[in-house]
């Protein structure tokens, strides 16, 4: 894997050449970048006209929660770090942690940083951050959330994908979402226990198992996952859930009005997604920031509950996994974390109005860099 990660460095010389190329001709070259590109673009240290910004696509909170884990675990004033939040080695592999640091060697210049949060629901994480990096001269802009934040629901399109007439013809707030994301993949034995726990929480669902996601990218091979004997079938013909095995369109379908609920593996993306449509979050994080996203999605911002009993544990028993389901779907704690996060929801949107936090950091930073 970090083989693979440093191919990315080799794009330091192209985009450095056409960086100077800008310049020539531009009054100011601002280049915005993923902290894991920093050495790609450390040449713009050497170009007067140009500055760079790290854009971080992870929570306020877990940023935050990683520094202060390399910074020893300070003790910080009006930090409130809830227990259970995994040391940051649990979650990264040696060899990305190198990476990382690799990447923070080549940091010769940062003019700002980016967030794809919104201070209206992480500003105490943003202030952490600013007060535990104390870097005289960076200023912090939260932009989020990204992602759309209105669905239009055309039920005439025929561009519409098939699950979403299927949703359509589902009572509000009744349908499960299950999804892990594009860099994800589940052994078949737990594919199997999710499979069995979905089916005997007797609550609807729709499940994308992309069989594109265990394929082969040197030898061009896609794997079947292979699915209990008859489930697709037998779901489908009860009417209560749906296996979609090809690209699905996730934010439609947590904006749709019949979704309730979202298991997922807790990238921010997706967390954001889920918050900004009002739809609570079965959390079953695998690695990354997603374990710590975990935490702040169910014991900060209480949009959430969590699927694993334990951190450590392997395969998430079919018993587990019905039993979170129905927590999430079908009973009054359920139904609270619905409610609060359709408030957040409702906050997020609103932050990204005319005079809303989000937009006025936007519009902040637009100013300050075309100064």
């Amino acid at each position: 894997m970090q083989s693979v990660m440093m191919e990315t460095t080799k794009l330091r010389e192209p985009v450095a050449e056409f960086l100077r190329e800008l310049s020539s001709t531009a009054r100011r070259v601002v280049v915005v970048h993923d902290c894991l590109m920093t050495a790609v673009i450390q040449d713009v240290a050497s170009i007067p006209n140009a500055e760079s910004y790290i854009f971080h696509c992870v929570s306020a909170f877990t940023n935050f929660t990683n520094a202060w884990d390399a910074a020893g675990r300070p003790v910080l004033e009006d930090a409130e770090i809830p227990d259970g939040t995994p040391p940051i080695f649990t979650s990264f592999s040696l060899e990305f942690l190198n990476f990382i640091g690799y990447q923070i060697g080549c940091q010769k210049i940062n003019c700002g940083t980016l967030y794809n949060t919104s201070r209206a629901i992480e500003g105490a994480h943003l202030d952490l951050v600013a007060k535990l990096e104390n870097i005289q001269g960076i200023r912090y802009w939260a932009i989020g959330p990204v992602n759309p934040i209105t669905i239009s629901h055309n039920q005439n399109s025929k561009s519409r994908h098939k699950c979403l007439e299927w949703l359509d013809k589902q009572a509000p707030k009744s349908v499960l979402l299950v999804s892990f994301g594009t860099l994800t993949s589940l052994t078949d034995e737990q594919i199997g226990e999710l499979a069995i726990g979905l089916e005997q929480s007797e609550q609807k669902f729709i499940w994308v198992l992309r069989d594109a996601d265990k394929g082969d990218i040197f030898s061009g091979e896609v794997g079947i996952i292979q699915l209990p004997q008859g489930y697709e079938e037998r779901i489908e013909a009860a009417g209560v859930g749906v296996v979609v095995r090809d690209w699905a369109p996730q934010v439609e379908i947590l904006g749709h009005p019949s979704t309730g609920g979202f298991m997922s593996h807790c990238g921010w993306n997706s967390c954001l997604e889920s918050i900004t449509m009002g739809v609570p979050i079965a959390a079953w994080p695998m690695h990354s920031g997603q374990p710590r996203n975990t935490i702040l999605i169910t014991q900060v911002l209480k949009v959430g509950l969590a699927v694993k009993e334990e951190e450590s544990q392997d395969v998430v028993a079919s018993s587990t996994i019905e039993k979170v389901v129905r927590r999430l779907m079908a009973s009054e704690e359920g139904d609270e974390t619905r409610k609060r996060a359709a408030e957040l929801g409702g906050i997020l949107k609103r932050s990204l109005d005319e005079g809303g936090v989000s937009r006025m950091e936007l519009d902040s930073f637009i100013a300050h860099i075309s100064r």
